[in-house]
């Protein structure tokens, strides 16, 4: 067991399958030492969450949903990474994008819930740059979105 793997159960996360894109675009790109992973919805056990922050979802349940993206751009990149997300060396950037009624201001606070998660996970190299917006309205209705610029060990 790897690192990442042992922080990973210590934090109670089992990576579910990486999905299949749901439209005409690939799930994850890899561009030399860089891995590009699509938007991940917030999408859990539970199904997917869904609604407009401010309105139908408080802070906390916003920064749930962040982390269940958060949870489905490692599941991606396990798969980028042939199963080993120890060759994870640093989160490079994280693009937010947040469901949110037009008198919402936390969206930053929201996707705290992705980027807490990569730190949780990879420390020091889970520290990125990021993006978050506020949107009208994502895919299915999701909460979140959040894509993801990785770079990896060959």
């Amino acid at each position: 067991m790897t690192d990442i793997d042992a922080r990973l159960k210590s934090l109670g996360i089992t990576l579910p399958e990486a999905t299949a894109p749901v439209a005409n675009y690939v799930p994850f790109q890899t561009a030399g030492d860089q891995v590009h992973v699509s938007g991940q919805i917030s999408f859990g056990p539970e199904g997917l969450v869904t609604g407009r922050l401010g309105a139908d979802l408080d802070l906390e349940a916003g920064q749930a949903a962040a982390r269940l993206c958060a949870i489905n751009i490692l599941a991606q990149l396990k798969k980028a990474c042939g199963g080993e997300l120890s060759r994870v060396t640093q989160i490079v950037k994280l693009g937010g994008f947040v469901n949110a009624d037009p008198g919402f201001f936390d969206v930053p606070k929201v996707i705290n819930g992705a980027s807490d998660l990569m730190v949780e996970v990879f420390g020091d190299s889970g520290r990125h740059a990021r993006s978050a917006v506020g949107v009208a309205v994502l895919p299915l209705n999701a909460a979140v979105e959040v894509d993801a610029i990785v770079r990896i060990a060959p």
